[in-house]
């Protein structure tokens, strides 16, 4: 007989966990002025992210209490996921890139023209390829006149899921952990047709390749 559980019942003790997990770490932060300067002037920002950083950078987003508002899937996990970042205190607009994006993209475009909140997006998720730019923050950016702060995460000796499709790193209690955030990336202002888009997208793809620690 086949049991079924509803996993939303584990969202608050995985809220609670990763709470702790993630004040244990050392962060090292560089480049915060990049984002709270001009957030605090009302100016429109958002965060670039790669999908096997995503532990340690929302949890650096929790820690500071910034106002985000990011995407989760339409999917039974994603409804998970979703309660952990509200738990956390990040606003969530549902859809992902294979399943209802649009509206996932112009929730985010909404929230963060009414309501002040900063953008944060992996732009190589939900399912990659690992480390190449969708097109979903770029348009999202030019939508709202954002700026985006590419932002990278370099945790000390993390466990790495290698059978995973983005290689994601987990970063370890206890350890530091290296934050960088980057100068602002201005999109084009050109009609964001493919060509336009692709010439954008490896633009980008190489700022956060060139963002390594010393």
């Amino acid at each position: 007989m086949k049991i079924k559980v509803d996993p939303v019942i584990f969202a608050p003790q995985v809220a609670f966990l990763y709470r702790w997990w993630v004040r244990s770490i050392r962060f090292d932060v560089s480049g915060y002025e990049n984002i709270i300067e001009p957030h605090k002037q009302g100016k429109p920002v958002m965060l670039a992210l790669w999908h096997n950083e995503l532990f340690s950078l929302i949890g650096l987003g929790f820690l500071k209490k910034l106002p985000l508002v990011t995407m989760a899937s339409d999917s039974k996990d994603g409804q998970i996921i979703t309660d952990v970042l509200e738990r956390i205190g990040y606003e969530v607009a549902r859809g992902s890139s294979t399943r209802g994006g649009l509206k996932a993209m112009l929730g985010v475009a909404r929230v963060m023209r009414k309501q002040g909140k900063i953008g944060a997006i992996t732009m190589d998720g939900p399912k990659g390829p690992r480390h190449e730019v969708k097109p979903g923050i770029l348009a999202i950016a030019q939508k709202t006149g954002a700026a985006i702060i590419p932002m990278r995460a370099y945790p000390a000796n993390p466990v790495v899921f290698h059978k995973s499709w983005d290689r994601f790193e987990l970063p370890k209690p206890f350890m530091p952990c290296r934050i960088m955030l980057g100068e602002p990336f201005t999109v084009t202002g050109q009609k964001l047709d493919d060509q336009v888009l692709a010439a954008e997208a490896r633009r980008l793809e190489e700022v956060m390749a060139s963002m390594k620690p010393d």
